[in-house]
């Protein structure tokens, strides 16, 4: 059981239900490569809150309580169900393109299963850029 916050870029991926969770496809991967779980770009922030946002990271705080405030209307749905029972089956592999995994919509989502589930994000590999 648990929640593992990776960077799509970085292989191998670890073992367990990969899952991405940004609205755009990450550039430079074919999605024929890609065995995802699932493509869950409807509990990405939406296109308004991503630009606003800028990965700029003064804006990190309200970035945050804005896309939690998405995640409410969300938490109800098949897919933040999916990933519920995935972390607490196994281990769920949250995935992004990002740089800064740790200032993303990924971790924030990450966090709230996490926190569904009673357990921690683990966030690897822990590297810049």
């Amino acid at each position: 059981m648990g929640v593992v916050l990776w960077r799509v870029y970085e292989r191998p991926w670890p073992p367990g239900h990969w899952v991405l969770v940004d609205r755009l496809w990450p550039r430079g991967l074919r999605r024929a490569d890609a065995p995802f779980a699932c493509w869950c770009r409807e509990l990405a922030p939406t296109d308004e809150l991503r630009r606003w946002y800028g990965h700029e990271p003064e804006r990190w705080p309200e970035f945050r309580r804005r896309y939690l405030a998405e995640l409410e209307h969300q938490m109800t749905g098949t897919q933040f169900a999916d990933l519920v029972r995935w972390a607490v089956d196994d281990e769920l592999v949250v995935l992004t393109a990002t740089r800064d995994v740790e200032r993303s919509g990924a971790s924030v989502l990450a966090s709230v299963v996490a926190d569904a589930v009673g357990t921690t994000v683990v966030v690897r590999p822990n590297r810049d850029g």
